[in-house]
């Protein structure tokens, strides 16, 4: 932040030493209109700076939340791998490590889901993950076949943990709080340029300039809105978990 702030001066200092030296040249000539070339300038400038700030706080929470719903799937994808593969073990295993599977479902589309908009994970969830592979490790494979089963019930647990690992720091991520802080900075000046320029707004002038800000506003206000992935108006719901459920009987119901 101090650096930022150092580099910030800085450019202030430029601006301020470029005016003297060219005040004691003689060079140039004094431009005090509010719509002079500096403000016009500055105005430009200040515009694609908000707009730039504005579009990188919009596109990146927007890809995050795609990113973290594709792996929503694919985590979902791979209980029903295992549910599928626990199918095949002897069956007082089998049956367990579905029971569990259901387990672990029923807290991720509920509590845990709660938990994550605000950041976190249920410690719950890692509990059964780790006790179905403790009892998958455990579980007798009398031949091949049950052999077999167990250890594609061990890979989709793998499969489970990987995107669950993904899905906690989907919940931590958000963009740079420096990022939001720029958007609502040059924000803030687009809007009060005209009077930081020496314009005086009047009459009807006031209208298009009301209605820039609260356009800006409402942008600004999206930001923050949509800043994380799992609340806000781009929030990633549990909807493949709850579709598992229905799945889970549907594989049941063909064995």
């Amino acid at each position: 932040m101090i650096v930022y702030l150092l580099a910030a001066a800085c450019a202030i200092a430029v601006v301020l030493i470029a005016s003297l030296t060219l005040r004691r040249l003689r060079a140039g000539s004094d431009d005090a209109a509010p719509d002079g070339p500096t403000a016009g300038h500055a105005g430009s400038m200040l515009s694609a700076l908000f707009l730039l700030a504005f579009a990188i706080a919009i596109v990146v929470p927007w890809t995050n939340a795609d990113s973290a719903r594709s792996n929503t799937y694919t985590e979902s994808q791979a209980l029903a791998e295992a549910y599928w593969a626990a199918g095949r073990m002897a069956a007082p295993d089998g049956q367990r490590i579905r029971a569990g599977l259901r387990e672990y479902t029923g807290i991720v589309r509920g509590p845990e889901w709660r938990l994550m908009r605000k950041g976190r994970l249920s410690p719950d969830g890692w509990a059964v993950l780790d006790r179905l592979r403790r009892e998958t490790v455990a579980a007798k494979a009398d031949g091949d076949e049950h052999g077999d089963a167990r250890g594609a019930v061990l890979d989709r647990l793998g499969d489970v943990s990987a995107a669950r690992r993904q899905r906690a720091m989907d919940a931590r991520s958000a963009p740079p709080s420096g990022l939001l802080a720029i958007t609502v900075l040059s924000g803030v000046v687009v809007v009060l340029l005209p009077f930081l320029s020496g314009a005086r707004p009047r009459g009807m002038t006031l209208v298009p300039l009301a209605l820039m800000a609260a356009l800006l506003t409402t942008g600004i206000y999206l930001t923050f809105d949509i800043a994380h992935v799992f609340r806000g108006g781009l929030a990633v719901h549990p909807d493949a978990f709850t579709g598992l459920q229905s799945e889970f009987q549907r594989i049941a119901g063909g064995n």
